[in-house]
């Protein structure tokens, strides 16, 4: 179990948001913190601490009048922490070179693959071909409904009409060197995991899985390890004391070096 640290961009600022909350439309989120500093700051920190596999998020549209100094900012942090962050949003074929050039170590995808609701094989092995499957993480963060959790695509807006299970994850592995998936119904609020989903992500057992949401305490922290038998690696955003929160940073760098 390893942590993932996280540099989250928003109308190019390192933000952490509501995740549930973020809408195209007007560039909105509800915002948990806005730093006053650049992504590079945090992540010349992760380099300082030995803290790789992390993910920078662009999280506005390529549409957005904020993307290029969204992107600006990436680049930033990608080029303070060569090839110890992973980065994603808005990436496809074309643009995937953009971002392994700048630093990122893999990129992360998820509405690429995605058309009218369904997985588009044909567009995820253009991807794989393109990336290389050691390079390529499938983000499948996921909203509940009744019969269980949906993938969601466009920044967490969008339902689509695949189920996340066993199965799907299994077909998926077959084109990505690992799978981030992020509790969109309980992102950025640290009021607990969604704990079925943990334990069906824990099931699984096939490449690595990060996963994100809900950890607000270094008490769920030790919860989410007992839960998973430490076999998730995790990400904390909004309740790091680096953006706000009450865990400490100092902790989970410690925990890291164990």
């Amino acid at each position: 179990m390893r942590f993932r640290p996280c540099i989250d961009i928003h109308n190019g600022m390192v933000k952490q948001i509501v995740g549930g909350s973020l809408k195209d439309e007007g560039d909105r989120a509800s915002t948990n913190f806005a730093s006053a500093l650049d992504a590079d700051y945090y992540a010349g920190l992760y380099r300082k601490d030995g803290l790789t596999g992390g993910h920078v998020i662009l999280l506005n549209p390529p549409s957005s009048e904020y993307y290029e100094a969204t992107r600006s900012q990436a680049k930033k942090a990608l080029a303070a922490w060569p090839q110890g962050l992973q980065a994603g949003g808005g990436i496809n074929p074309e643009n995937a070179g953009w971002f392994l050039d700048a630093g990122a170590s893999h990129v992360i995808v998820t509405s690429y693959v995605f058309r009218q609701g369904l997985v588009d094989w044909d567009r995820l092995k253009k991807l794989k071909d393109a990336v290389g499957k050691e390079r390529l993480v499938l983000d499948v963060s996921c909203r509940r409904r009744e019969d269980g959790y949906y993938i969601v695509t466009d920044r967490w807006q969008t339902f689509t009409d695949v189920r996340l299970d066993a199965e799907i994850l299994e077909k998926m592995a077959g084109f990505c060197a690992e799978f981030l998936v992020h509790g969109v119904d309980v992102e950025g609020k640290g009021a607990g995991v969604e704990e079925e989903l943990v334990s069906l992500l824990a099931a699984w057992n096939g490449c690595p899985v990060t996963y994100a949401g809900g950890i607000g305490s270094l008490e769920e922290l030790e919860r989410f390890r007992e839960m998973t038998e430490g076999k998730l690696d995790f990400t904390i955003g909004s309740a790091l004391d680096l953006f706000g929160g009450a865990i400490p940073y100092a902790e989970l760098v410690k925990m890291s070096r164990l």
